[in-house]
């Protein structure tokens, strides 16, 4: 079997949310200096592995385009054209958002977070109109073009999340790789999972269980039916995948 289209992947630098420890989904949370070191080592991989793009996609989220754009720059691929969608941001968080993921885990249990994080169809409690960051979140300009607002998600599981985000994977991306194009992703965490789940065909169970690592592109290699001939190619050093992958699992342990 032979490869016809790649596409390149990679989820945003670590925030400074996620530093934090704190939910974050919609919240317009900026890269921490670990995360903008991230984003430069993702294009240094980038660059070493040779990878020319024509067209980058990311979310409508400070935290996916800084990423891109920094790992573009490496790469001197900072002109290519870039399209912001709010269908590859973050899943949405609901009540959950700003809140510490340690701090939640001892108050409701470790096994009511694993739910909330890990369950494919559970969704976390709902935003309230009272929310801290819900007039930050549903009136931010960004959406006004593209999201009414009675369509804007309150909260949201993996599986809504993939309902959003898997059209603009079928009804954009694809189309732009049958054309011949080079494309990269800049995403998040559950966004991107969505679109791994698709194409290695998961079960709800083993997707909602990989944990995607910070600011590490990946290669899919597709045949010409969008099948997998190489799935999920980090472009980096074994260790270092691993160690980021820990990482993102320990965070909705208590402390």
């Amino acid at each position: 079997m032979s490869a016809k289209y790649k596409i390149v992947m990679v989820r945003h630098g670590e925030s400074e949310w996620n530093q934090k420890n704190l939910f974050c989904g919609w919240f317009d949370a900026g890269l921490s200096d670990k995360g903008k070191a991230e984003a430069t080592a993702a294009g240094k991989a980038l660059l070493a592995a040779g990878l020319k793009f024509d067209i980058a996609h990311t979310s409508l989220l400070t935290r996916a385009q800084v990423t891109l754009q920094s790992a573009l720059q490496e790469t001197g691929q900072t002109d290519i054209p870039v399209s912001k969608t709010w269908r590859l941001n973050e899943r949405h968080y609901g009540g959950l958002t700003g809140l510490d993921k340690a701090q939640t885990a001892a108050k409701y249990g470790e096994e009511q977070v694993h739910i909330w994080r890990r369950s494919f169809d559970v969704p976390p409690p709902p935003m309230a109109p009272d929310h801290p960051y819900y007039d930050t979140i549903v009136k931010d300009p960004r959406y006004a073009e593209t999201l009414k607002i009675e369509d804007f998600p309150m909260f949201e599981s993996l599986k809504l999340t993939i309902q959003r985000t898997l059209p603009y994977w079928n009804d954009v991306i694809v189309p732009q790789m049958k054309e011949g194009k080079k494309i990269i992703i800049a995403a998040h965490g559950n966004s991107l999972r969505g679109i791994v789940k698709h194409l290695d065909s998961m079960s709800d169970e083993a997707i909602m269980e990989l944990n995607l690592p910070t600011g590490i592109p990946f290669v899919y290699e597709l045949d010409e039916n969008f099948k997998p001939v190489v799935s999920m190619q980090f472009l980096g050093d074994e260790e270092t995948v691993k160690k980021a992958m820990a990482a993102v699992a320990a965070q909705g342990k208590a402390k």
